[in-house]
């Protein structure tokens, strides 16, 4: 059962002012090859699972941005941590 909700919007700092995108694509393809359950929205992707498989998603995307030319990135992290389970269609489920 997941315990967290982890939503992430990644913001890489490229060399010469290149558009991000490709680089956000780069990201989210982490999260998809990871397996877990993840939902992509305008401005950030949720992720549910395990919280410390959650974190390792957001290191390895960390990672993967400097490895293909970031100087750096800004991950700005969200968390609902909740041992007896969380999933986004139980926060959503009211506006369905």
């Amino acid at each position: 059962m997941a315990d967290a909700l982890v939503s992430i919007q990644i913001i890489p700092k490229t060399k010469n002012g290149e558009d991000v995108i490709p680089y956000v694509d780069e990201a989210i393809k982490i999260i998809d090859h990871s397996g877990v359950k993840y939902q992509v929205s305008p401005l950030e992707t949720t992720m549910q699972g395990d919280l410390a498989e959650l974190f390792g998603i957001i290191e390895k995307m960390n990672k993967r941005m400097t490895e293909i030319g970031c100087e750096n990135v800004i991950s700005q992290v969200k968390v609902l941590y909740q041992p007896s389970g969380a999933s986004m269609e139980q926060l959503t489920e009211k506006y369905r």
